[in-house]
């Protein structure tokens, strides 16, 4: 089953003839696909170092382009303020053999995603994420401000989207519950200035090894944002006691902390319905993090 109705496929067959055509420096490289609960690209690993990522979802070629160009540009300043191994980007890749927009390839990191070797008991994987964090949040934002997109600027901004994931939850979630949740959290004032931020610190984004952090993925939207956003791995990665020492660590006051609390809740809300058919993975992640939300509620 597809996970969206502008889905684009894209086969090992396509990826080979693609490198071949256009980076034939690799076509003597296995090409495998990678199996992944990631939402947004089909991704192909090429032999050991490299990795390539196909957009999913259907757009014009030009923005698709300038989308993957800006992604670039961030993932490899995060690079260089990471305390952690980031990808880094190696190539831009144009549309062909039956795939109709650009694609990109990156340097391939060694470890297990967190969503298949769980570390959200551990301490000192809460100590590592909250170094991740403070090192993002003290690289320079050089005047730039929250972009506008997704998640990380006004929570009020998602008040009709929110409206869509209540009435999609019906028969999914206790609905008239999280409706008054968000009533609480979207009220929460806006203090601290925007600072650089990962964006999307899901199980899916974060590299395992023993119970450590080594690595981060998906690392194109770091950009300037809400200083509370980074705070949904509390939440989508942790339990409660790694979470107040992540808290503890990054001192976080009680606003900051509910803030980010109120970003988890709102991309929860929305992978619980939308992905509850086609990536079970990521609906039960949603599920996971609105019982740990509504559990520190209680």
């Amino acid at each position: 089953m597809t996970m969206h109705d502008d889905q684009v496929d894209v086969t090992t067959e396509i990826v080979a003839t693609l490198i071949q055509e256009q980076f034939p420096q690799w076509s003597g490289k296995a090409i495998r696909p990678l199996a992944s609960t990631g939402t947004v690209n089909a991704i192909f690993r090429i032999g050991n170092d490299l990795s390539a990522r196909f957009p999913l979802r259907m757009a014009d070629a030009a923005e698709a382009l300038a989308v993957l160009e800006q992604e670039a540009r961030a993932s490899a300043e995060l690079a260089q303020v990471s305390r952690f191994p980031a990808p880094v980007p190696v190539a831009l890749g144009q549309p062909g053999a039956g795939y109709p927009m650009p694609w990109s390839v990156q340097t391939w990191l060694p470890g297990t995603i967190a969503s298949e070797a769980d570390p959200s008991g551990s301490d000192a994987f809460a100590e590592d994420l909250a170094a991740f964090i403070a090192a993002l949040r003290n690289a320079e934002t050089r005047g730039r401000l929250f972009s506008g997109e997704n998640r990380g600027g006004v929570l009020t901004h998602h008040d009709d989207w929110m409206a869509k994931c209540f009435e999609e939850s019906e028969g999914l979630l206790d609905v008239p519950r999280v409706r008054q949740v968000w009533s609480h959290f979207r009220e929460l004032p806006r203090t601290g200035a925007d600072v650089m931020s990962h964006g999307d610190l899901i199980p899916g984004n974060v590299l395992i090894t023993g119970d450590r952090l080594s690595g981060v993925l998906d690392t194109g939207g770091f950009g300037p944002a809400d200083p509370a956003l980074d705070l949904v791995s509390a939440w989508h990665l942790l339990q409660p006691g790694p979470r107040e020492v992540l808290r503890r660590t990054l001192a976080c006051d009680d606003l900051e902390w509910e803030r980010g609390k109120a970003w988890a809740f709102e991309q929860a809300m929305g992978v619980v319905w939308y992905y509850v058919e086609s990536n079970p993975t990521m609906s039960e992640m949603g599920r996971r993090t609105l019982d740990r939300i509504l559990a520190s509620m209680e």
